[in-house]
C-alpha cells in the first residue's frame, strides 16, 4: 500500500521524471537516502516500471498512427497479442475487453505504409477481424498515471504540511 509520501514522490515524478532525488526529498521533506529507498521500493515492488520520454511522433519521421482493434478466433488471443508486441512498428498492445479482444498502438511514416501495415495485420494467424483508428490529432499525451492522483497526492501533502 502507498503512503502519502510514496504518492508525492509519484506525483513529482510524474510531472519531472528527470528530478532529481535531491530535488524529491528537499520537496517531500525527507533525507535522500531515505527518499532513495523509497524509490528502490517503488521500483522493486513493479509501482515504478521505467522511466521513458515522451516523444512527438512526427518529429521522429512517423506521420500515421494508429490504434488498432483486433479479434481474434476462440482461443487465440493471447498468441496474436504476442505476435503484435513482438513487432517493431507497435508501441503498445494490451488484451482487453470490450469491442476488440487486442488493442495495438502502430506507428508507420506514412498513410501509403500504414495502410500496407494493416493489410499484414490481417495475415497474423488467428486474426479474424481488424478494425484501425486513424490518430489526426492528439489533444492529450500520454501521462504516467492520472492528473487526478497528482492533484490528490499534492492535496494530501499540503494537508499534511
Amino acid at each position: 500500500m502507498l503512503d502519502d509520501k510514496d504518492r508525492a514522490i509519484l506525483a513529482l515524478l510524474s510531472k519531472n521524471a528527470r528530478i532529481t532525488i535531491s530535488s524529491i526529498a528537499s520537496l517531500i521533506k525527507m533525507s535522500d537516502v531515505a527518499t532513495k529507498k523509497r524509490l528502490v521500493k517503488l521500483e522493486s515492488k513493479g509501482v515504478i516500471l521505467g522511466y521513458r520520454p515522451i516523444v512527438n511522433p512526427r518529429e521522429l519521421g512517423y506521420e500515421a498512427i494508429a490504434f488498432i482493434g483486433l479479434n481474434t478466433e476462440p482461443g487465440r488471443v493471447v498468441e496474436v497479442a504476442e505476435v503484435l508486441s513482438n513487432r517493431r512498428d507497435t508501441t503498445f498492445v494490451a488484451i482487453a475487453s470490450g469491442d476488440h479482444e487486442v488493442i495495438a498502438e502502430l506507428w508507420a511514416r506514412n498513410t501509403k505504409e500504414l495502410l500496407q501495415k494493416i493489410k499484414d495485420l490481417e495475415k497474423i494467424s488467428g486474426v479474424k477481424e481488424i478494425c484501425p483508428a486513424i490518430i489526426v490529432n492528439v489533444v492529450k499525451q500520454y501521462t504516467s498515471i492520472p492528473e487526478e492522483f497528482i492533484t490528490e497526492s499534492s492535496e494530501r501533502e499540503s494537508a499534511s504540511s
